[in-house]
């Protein structure tokens, strides 16, 4: 068997450039299989050439050879616990407000969304005094400023909006009312009337019903779903796109991660390399996007490391692990419900101009076959996917 310093002295180049990927594959196959020899040695290499402050390859070997340690030893459920709860105590509103902004500044991996729905929801609200958008998103309200600018320079009077803010983990108590402050005194600068809701008191999303929102009959409501249906457990997922339903809304916005992690406890390769494709593309993006010493890059990619235990290193349970499905699969899902709502030429022309802002790399690709919305590509890669849809 190889040593380290022989496998990345390998002739093939594209094996010595993505030596990690690969180690990480033959140690997950290893525990499939259950070759208690070949994992102790891919580990053992694994660990010695990770790092969480080395290049993008050292880091993807040292977060999932995290993940592959905690499933062997049985001790992610207790790690992970550990590691939110660090992460959770140490969370401020200007710590999370300053990593949310540096991301959206030099990735468009967040604001695409943003912008795709904002143009969705104006749209749907043209001529409509009575606004009500439910916010189902862990965005921290960074998407609403630009559409309350939109709403103010309105050719008709300016309408009431109503915002309810479904809080989820990691924004709770001050960081909300910190939010809601802020949100509040940018609706005066704007001359927008604004009232601002935050509803939390609930274990789960799934929790969740409609007369939370206290929704009016004389009111237009949007629903924003940004990140949210993943966090959904998945046998919850058709029921809640039920109950979003009941709420009347004239537009649903969806957006979510191009990723399928979905496959079955006992199908484990099959879901570790979906997770090691979509985590390779998104540090190489991070890693192109962020300067080396960025803190604001540190503390991202250890959200992902928490994410990739929670989903590789602990017992599966598919009600707590975030599991994300494709653009193809939540369409049949909300279709069971709703109609697609297509993105007009105007929207599809914001985006565009959204993506130029940033780095070579980004570009747009519309929906085909069964599915419905567009997709945002990193080198030519899928990796968010955006919708829009009605009643």
């Amino acid at each position: 068997m190889q040593n380290s310093s022989q496998f990345l002295q390998q002739e093939d180049p594209n094996a010595t450039k993505k030596w990690a990927v690969n180690l990480l594959k033959e140690c997950a196959k290893a525990i499939f299989e259950k070759d208690s020899v070949k994992i102790h040695h891919v580990l053992w290499m694994l660990n010695e050439l990770a790092s969480p402050y080395g290049d993008c390859e050292q880091k993807l070997a040292f977060y999932f050879l995290q993940a592959l340690f905690y499933k062997l030893t049985e001790s992610g459920e207790r790690s992970y616990k550990t590691l939110v709860s660090a992460a959770e105590k140490s969370q401020s509103f200007d710590s999370a407000r300053k990593v949310i902004l540096k991301f959206q500044e030099v990735s468009p991996w967040t604001t695409f969304g943003h912008v795709a729905s904002n143009s969705a929801i104006l749209e749907a609200f043209e001529g409509k005094s009575k606004l009500h958008i439910i916010d189902i998103s862990n965005t921290y309200c960074t998407q609403w400023p630009t559409l309350l600018e939109s709403l103010a320079t309105r050719n008709d009077d300016t309408p009431h909006l109503k915002l309810s803010v479904v809080v989820t983990d990691g924004a709770r108590g001050s960081i909300m009312k910190e939010i809601g402050y802020r949100m509040q005194k940018f609706a005066r600068l704007m001359g927008v009337p604004f009232e601002f809701k935050a509803i939390s008191f609930f274990s789960r999303l799934s929790d969740l019903d409609r007369d939370k929102f206290g929704v009016k009959e004389d009111e237009a409501v949007a629903v924003n779903c940004i990140g949210a249906f993943r966090k959904l457990g998945v046998e919850e997922r058709s029921e809640f796109i039920q109950m979003v339903r009941s709420l009347q809304p004239r537009v649903v916005t969806v957006v979510e991660e191009e990723a399928d992690f979905s496959s079955k406890e006992d199908e484990f390769f099959k879901c570790f390399e979906e997770c090691l494709k979509f985590y390779s593309m998104f540090f190489e993006m991070l890693e192109e996007s962020f300067a080396p010493t960025s803190n604001e890059r540190l503390m991202l990619e250890r959200e992902c490391s928490r994410s990739i235990i929670k989903l590789l290193g602990c017992g599966r349970d598919d009600n707590e692990s975030e599991i994300r499905e494709k653009g193809i699969q939540w369409c049949n899902r909300l279709l069971e419900a709703f109609s697609p709502a297509c993105f007009s030429e105007d929207t599809i022309d914001d985006v565009k101009a959204l993506l130029k802002r940033y780095q070579a790399g980004w570009s747009l690709l519309p929906a085909s076959g069964d599915a419905s919305g567009l997709y945002m590509t990193w080198k030519q890669e899928p990796v968010v996917w955006a919708s829009a849809w009605k009643l």
